[in-house]
Order: structure tokens, then C-alpha cells, then sequence
């Protein structure tokens, strides 16, 4: 584990880098059993990015575009070339963002519960609203009750403690950035470019992101495949991380 170029920088395993780029109120740490998993194949990468998890220390990031550009400068002075691409949520939008700024050395592309418009129509709740909330709740009411959200179960899953220990020193101003950063992003134009072997990978019973989200995705990539994970929610990672953690390797190794 390192700190590198300002942001907190997970580092773990050798061979082939495998880039995984955590979502809104996530951190490094959220990646836990991927991590474990793919280690001992592939060397793995997992940033927090800034104001988030591990980087809360860190000045926050407004737009996905700058955020993209974080983890590309970490891939430059890490000397990484080519590497395999996953991304979670805002994650998503992020390693689209990527894949449009350096997309032939991105091998393999994998987008998870997310889609190509950044304000997300048919989300719980539109952008504006959770911003409007979060300033009137504060932090510990938003940030307890936004990821209640993301599993079948809610607080009751046993990998929920991951999200509490993520969101414990992020602050108002680093939440509403992203915030505002997904609302002003759009990707939908640049699908049509992205030519990288693509997975889709989405849950059932996620609020978040809707079908016709992940759908559009799977529909306008054109070497893209869509994999649905039946009574999960948006944290398919960690509801069902041996089933998820074998449908990834599985499209990575080929």
C-alpha cells in the first residue's frame, strides 16, 4: 500500500494491471475481495479517488472528466501502458472517461451498474434532490441513508460495513462535488467510439441504475455483452463477490 502522485493507491500482485475505479461515496477498501481475488493473477490497482475513502484528505474533484485524468496521471507515473478497466457506478462514468482519452490502452473494459448520462434518469432520486438533501440532512443522516440503497438488504448485509467505514471522513463539499460532477456529465455521444471488448455487468433490484441504463450501454458499445445478476442490488460486488469475482476473470483472461 502507497500513497502516490496526492490520492491513496492500493498495489497489489503482479502481472497483467487490472484498474479498478471505485464509485460515489466509495473507497480502495470497497474493492476488498476483488482485491484478494485477483491478486494472485493480475496486478492490481485500486485508487481512492479524491475526497473519497482513503483520499479523504484530498482536494475533491467537480467533474469526471478531471477525475479520469487523476487515474490516468497515477497509470503514467506508475509506467503502466495497457492495462484492463473496471469501474462501479460513478466508477463507470469514470473509466468511459478513460477509455475516450486513451482508449487503445485500455484491454479490456468492464462497466458495472452504471450508465452513459451522468444525471442517471430513473435513479431513486434525481441528483438535485440528493444535493438538496445532503445540505439539509448533513452528512452522517445522507451518507447512512443513501447506501442503505445499494444492497437487497440494506444495513443487514454483512459486507455493508464496508460502505460505513468508506464514507466515515468524507465531507460535505468532496459529496456534493461528485455529485455535481456526475449531473453535468454526459457519455451517451462517445459509445458509438468505444471499440474495447466491453462487459455490462448490472443487478435486478438496482435502484440506482435502471435496465434501460445498462441497456443503452449494451446497445450502443459495439462489442459489449450484458450480464444481469438476479436479486442484487447496485453493490453486486458485494452481495455475490464468488459469482462477480468469476464472470470478471473469466472476461479478462480470454
Amino acid at each position: 500500500m502507497c500513497i502516490r502522485d496526492r490520492i491513496y493507491v492500493d498495489d497489489l500482485g503482479e502481472g497483467f494491471p487490472f484498474v479498478l475505479v471505485h464509485g460515489y461515496l466509495g473507497s480502495s477498501e470497497m474493492w476488498t475481495f476483488q482485491k484478494e481475488f485477483f491478486s494472485k493473477d493480475y496486478r492490481v490497482i485500486t485508487p481512492a479517488l479524491p475526497g473519497f475513502g482513503e483520499s479523504h484528505n484530498v482536494k475533491s474533484l467537480d467533474s469526471i472528466n478531471k477525475m479520469a485524468k487523476e487515474i490516468i496521471n497515477v497509470l503514467d507515473q506508475k509506467k503502466i501502458d495497457k492495462f484492463n478497466l473496471i469501474g462501479h457506478s460513478m466508477g463507470g462514468m469514470i473509466v468511459q472517461e478513460i477509455t475516450k482519452l486513451i482508449g487503445d490502452r485500455v484491454n479490456k473494459l468492464i462497466c458495472f451498474a452504471t450508465g452513459s448520462i451522468g444525471d442517471i434518469p430513473g435513479r431513486f432520486e434525481t441528483m438535485e434532490e440528493t444535493r438538496e438533501k445532503l445540505k439539509k440532512e448533513g452528512t452522517e443522516l445522507s451518507f447512512s441513508r443513501v447506501p442503505l440503497k445499494w444492497f437487497v438488504k440494506g444495513d443487514k448485509d454483512k459486507n455493508y460495513f464496508l460502505c460505513e467505514n468508506a464514507v466515515k471522513n468524507v465531507s460535505l463539499e468532496a459529496a456534493d462535488n461528485a455529485l455535481l460532477a456526475m449531473k453535468n456529465w454526459r457519455g451517451k455521444e462517445n459509445l458509438k467510439n468505444i471499440k474495447n471488448d466491453t462487459l455490462i455487468i448490472w443487478g435486478d433490484k438496482d435502484t440506482s441504475y435502471n435496465f434501460d441504463q445498462v441497456d443503452t450501454l449494451n446497445k450502443n458499445i459495439k462489442n459489449s455483452r450484458l450480464e444481469i445478476f438476479k436479486d442484487c442490488a447496485h453493490n453486486v460486488h458485494l452481495e455475490q463477490p464468488d459469482r462477480f469475482n468469476n464472470l470478471v476473470k473469466e472476461f479478462i483472461s480470454k
